[in-house]
């Protein structure tokens, strides 16, 4: 399991990898990633839209949408289709699938890799005749602090 924390080791594992495929990691960009590395759980669009408009007055929402749009393709955010959000991806370079557990308590988002379970629905998919484009599993729960916190907190009488 990948734990979406160091936000530092994040955007220097972007820039080396954007180097690498000689893609453009402008400012703009730079600074939209570590605002979504520096949060923990999701950030929505137009929260990060606030935040970047704070700091850059001509901030616009295509700004914020073009910027995500290519931290996506590159492998550097995924996108939270339940939350309607944006989390760092931990490991970029992991070009496979992914799954997220997503705490519904704290907000706290872990990536997984069982690519046993993608290829499993990529080839089912095949044999029903579709092509399969993007693929999002999302598991919504508690984590291991919520419930250990939530055990620990007494009953309030009904």
């Amino acid at each position: 399991m990948a734990r979406m924390t160091d936000s530092r080791a994040l955007m220097h594992q972007a820039e080396r990898q954007c180097r690498r495929r000689g893609v453009r990691f402008t400012p703009i960009r730079q600074r939209v990633l570590q605002m979504i590395a520096d949060t923990r759980g999701g950030l929505k669009a137009y929260d990060l839209l606030d935040r970047l408009a704070a700091e850059h007055a001509s901030a616009r929402p295509p700004t914020v949408y073009r910027a995500l749009e290519f931290l996506i393709d590159q492998g550097l955010v995924h996108r939270i289709e339940s939350l309607n959000a944006y989390v760092a991806c931990p490991c970029p370079e992991h070009a496979h699938g992914f799954q997220l557990l997503i705490c519904r308590d704290c907000g706290r988002v872990e990536e997984l890799h069982l690519d046993e379970i993608n290829e499993q629905l990529n080839r089912r998919a095949r044999e029903q005749g579709f092509a399969v484009q993007r693929q999002t599993i999302e598991l919504l729960g508690q984590c291991e602090p919520c419930r250990r916190a939530e055990a620990m907190t007494p009953e309030e009488p009904a």
